[in-house]
C-alpha cells in the first residue's frame, strides 16, 4: 500500500485522474434522479430483448446494480459512476499504444478532465456503456491489426456487437474499421482476411436480441430512430441557432482547449487529404478513422439540424488520444483551470440548487412530487395515476412509488417503450384516474384554467384540482397541474 501510495504522488496525472475520480464519486450522493434515470431503470425492470427508442444495454446495467446495492438512486448512480471509470482505464491502456509516456499522461488528464466524463458518470444514458464497448473494440482491433493477434479479431466482433446493443451510433465502428482498411496501404490486404470477416461476422450476430426484437415489433425502433431524423435532415433548412448550439454545447462538454484542438487538427488533417491527397501516418489514420465520421460527420448536419449534445462522443475517444499529440503543458494547465472552475460551478448547482432550472431535465423535485402524489392516491383510491411528457414524469413516479404510473398512451399519444410494457389498456376502462402535467416554466401558483381535448376525449368528466407546488431550498421551486378524471374510455 505505502508503496502505491508513493507511486501515486511521484505520477501526477494519476494524482489528477484519481482527484477528479474522487470528486465525481463524493458528489454522487447529493444528486438527485434524472428523469433519465429513471426511464433505463424501467427498462431493467421490464427485462427485454431490446426497447423502443434504444437498446438494452443500459437497462441490464442498471437491472445488474439495482440487483446487488437494492433500488436507490446512488445504486443507479453508482453504475454509472463504475461503468465510465472502466472507460477511463480502457482508454489508457489504449492511449498507450499510440502515445509516449509523457503525452500518454497529459491525454489522460486531458480525458479525466472533461465535463462530459462528468455526465457519463452522473447520468444514465445508452453512452454509459456505449463508450466502455468502444473502447474495447479499439483495444482489440489494435492487437489484431498492428499485432496481427488473430483472437483478438473475436473479441474485436464481440465488442462492437455489445457497444450496437448499447446505442445504434456504434455502426460506426465497422465503418471506421473498413475506412482505415480501404485507405491503409500496409493494412489493406486485411480486407480480404478471413479473421475480418469472421469478427464482422460475430458482430452480428451479438447483436442478435436487438434486430429479432425490432423483427417482431414491425422494425419499430429502427423506424423511430431513422425515419423522422431522415426526414428533417433532408428538409434542408438551415439554423443558425442549431450550429451556434452545436459548438457551445461541445465547448461544454470538452471545454474550450481540448474543443479547439480537435477543431484544429480536424482542420489539418482534411484540408492535406483534400488538398494534397495525404494520408496521414498508420497509426494516426487508426484514430482518425474512428473520429472523423462520427465528429466532423455529426457536426456537418448541425447547420440543418439540432444534434444531440451526446452523439459525438465516441469520437472523443480517439480524439483525446490525437489531442495528447499536439497539446502542450501550458494548454493542459489551461484546460485544467476551466475544468476546476466549471466542476465547482455544477458541485454547488448541484448541491445548493443556486439556479433553478425551467425543465423536466432536472434531478429536484422527483421524489417530492412522488410523496405528494400518494397523498393524492389515499384520497382518491380509485384512481390510476398517469402523465404526458413522452416519459419524464411517468418514469420518475414510476421509481418512487409502489402503484404504476402510466405515460400518455393513456390519451391515445405515442408513448416511446411505454407502448410496449403489455399493458391492456381496457383493463383500466370505467375507472378514475389522476393525471399530472409539469409546468415547466412556472410562474406562479394558479391553476391552469382550462381542459386539454385530449383529455375529454377519453374521459367523462375532468376536474382540475389544486396544483402541487414543490418547494427546494424553501423555495418554489416546480409546479404540477393536477386534474382528477372520470370514466376512462380507452
Amino acid at each position: 500500500m505505502e508503496t502505491l501510495l508513493n507511486y501515486i504522488k511521484q505520477n501526477k496525472a494519476i494524482s489528477w485522474v484519481l482527484g477528479f475520480q474522487l470528486f465525481r464519486i463524493l458528489l454522487l450522493p447529493f444528486m438527485g434522479l434524472m428523469p433519465q434515470d429513471a426511464y433505463y431503470y424501467l427498462y431493467g425492470q421490464n427485462l427485454s430483448l431490446s426497447y423502443f427508442d434504444h437498446p438494452g444495454m443500459i437497462g441490464y446495467i442498471l437491472r445488474l446494480f439495482t440487483d446487488i446495492f437494492g433500488t436507490s438512486i446512488f445504486a443507479v448512480k453508482f453504475a454509472d459512476f463504475f461503468i465510465t471509470s472502466l472507460t477511463i482505464l480502457s482508454f489508457y491502456k489504449l492511449a498507450s499504444y499510440f502515445l509516449s509516456k509523457q503525452k500518454l499522461q497529459r491525454a489522460f488528464v486531458l480525458l479525466a478532465s472533461t465535463i462530459f466524463i462528468s455526465i457519463l458518470s452522473f447520468n444514465s444514458t445508452p453512452d454509459v456503456p456505449l463508450l466502455l464497448f468502444w473502447s474495447l473494440s479499439l483495444i482489440s482491433l489494435y492487437k489484431a491489426i498492428f499485432e496481427s493477434k488473430k483472437w483478438y479479431w473475436v473479441f474485436a466482433g464481440l465488442a462492437m456487437g455489445l457497444a450496437f446493443n448499447s446505442k445504434y451510433t456504434a455502426i460506426l465502428l465497422q465503418f471506421g474499421l473498413l475506412a482505415f482498411l480501404i485507405f491503409s496501404n500496409k493494412y489493406r490486404k486485411l480486407l480480404l482476411s478471413p479473421w475480418l470477416w469472421f469478427s464482422l461476422i460475430i458482430s452480428v450476430a451479438v447483436t442478435f436480441p436487438v434486430w429479432y426484437w425490432n423483427y417482431q415489433n414491425d422494425f419499430a425502433s429502427f423506424a423511430f430512430q431513422s425515419s423522422e431524423r431522415t426526414s428533417s435532415i433532408t428538409e434542408f433548412k438551415i439554423s443558425p441557432n442549431y450550429f451556434f448550439g452545436a459548438i457551445g454545447h461541445q465547448m461544454f462538454l470538452l471545454l474550450p482547449v481540448l474543443f479547439l484542438i480537435f477543431i484544429t487538427f480536424t482542420f489539418k488533417y482534411v484540408k492535406r487529404a483534400v488538398t494534397k491527397f495525404k494520408i496521414p501516418q498508420t497509426k494516426t489514420l487508426f484514430l482518425l478513422a474512428f473520429f472523423i465520421p462520427t465528429f466532423l460527420g455529426f457536426f456537418l448536419l448541425t447547420p440543418i439540424y439540432w444534434v444531440k449534445l451526446n452523439w459525438m462522443m465516441p469520437s472523443y475517444i480517439t480524439g483525446v488520444i490525437i489531442a495528447g499529440m499536439f497539446i502542450s503543458k501550458k494548454l493542459l494547465k489551461i484546460q485544467l483551470i476551466f475544468s476546476i472552475v466549471f466542476h465547482l460551478l455544477v458541485s454547488l448547482q448541484i448541491i445548493f440548487y443556486l439556479v433553478p432550472i425551467k425543465s423536466d431535465d432536472t434531478w429536484v423535485g422527483w421524489k417530492e412530487l412522488a410523496t405528494e402524489t400518494e397523498k393524492l392516491k389515499e384520497q382518491y383510491t380509485d384512481a390510476f395515476i398517469f402523465s404526458n411528457d413522452n416519459y419524464k414524469t411517468s418514469a420518475a413516479l414510476n421509481f418512487f412509488m409502489e402503484d404504476k404510473v402510466y405515460a400518455q398512451n393513456i390519451i391515445g399519444l405515442p408513448a416511446l417503450h411505454f407502448d410496449y410494457l403489455d399493458d391492456n389498456l381496457n383493463d383500466l376502462k370505467g375507472k378514475s384516474a389522476i393525471f399530472i402535467d409539469s409546468d415547466k416554466r412556472f410562474k406562479d401558483k394558479n391553476k391552469l384554467g382550462e381542459i386539454d381535448s385530449l383529455l375529454t376525449n377519453k374521459f367523462k368528466k375532468v376536474t382540475e384540482l389544486e396544483p402541487i407546488i414543490i418547494k427546494i431550498n424553501n423555495k418554489q421551486s416546480r409546479k404540477f397541474w393536477i386534474f382528477y378524471c372520470t370514466d376512462y374510455q380507452p
